[in-house]
């Protein structure tokens, strides 16, 4: 009987890894790579730094099977982008677009780095200038 519940959970364990490769037949080569472009451009919600192809999770997987759909269904690529990001905000895109609310996304880094470079080189120069301590 243990032989027997164990050879059950081992068809059952390899059945459930087995879910976490996704297969779909696509009706042209053309969406089949439309799908997985857009699959690699559009992060996971959940993740955060992964996009749906990288991504295990279940919120990804749901997401891969529906931009499936979309194109299947000849849904545009832009289309498909707009609903994604309908639903989930400008953060479901790797490259958001320039507005206001995504200002700080865009040039954030660039001015952090401009003002801590700024900050060392006021140190560096204003130790230069001071007189040294130990000196008599």
């Amino acid at each position: 009987m243990k032989t027997f519940l164990l050879m059950l959970s081992l068809l059952f364990s390899a059945g459930v890894s087995a879910d976490l490769v996704d297969t779909y037949h696509f009706s042209s080569p053309q969406n089949q790579q439309r799908a997985l472009a857009l699959a690699k451009e559009l992060r996971c919600p959940q993740c955060q730094n992964q996009n749906l192809l990288e991504s295990t999770s279940p919120i990804a997987q749901d997401l891969r099977v529906e931009v499936y759909q979309l194109v299947e269904a000849g849904h545009s690529s832009e289309e498909i982008v707009a609903q994604m990001t309908q639903r989930y905000g400008d953060f479901v895109l790797y490259r958001p677009p320039l507005r206001g609310a995504t200002l700080v996304l865009w040039f954030g880094p660039g001015v952090l780095l401009v003002c801590v470079l700024g900050g060392v080189v006021w140190r560096v120069r204003r130790r230069a200038r001071s007189p040294s301590r130990g000196a008599h």
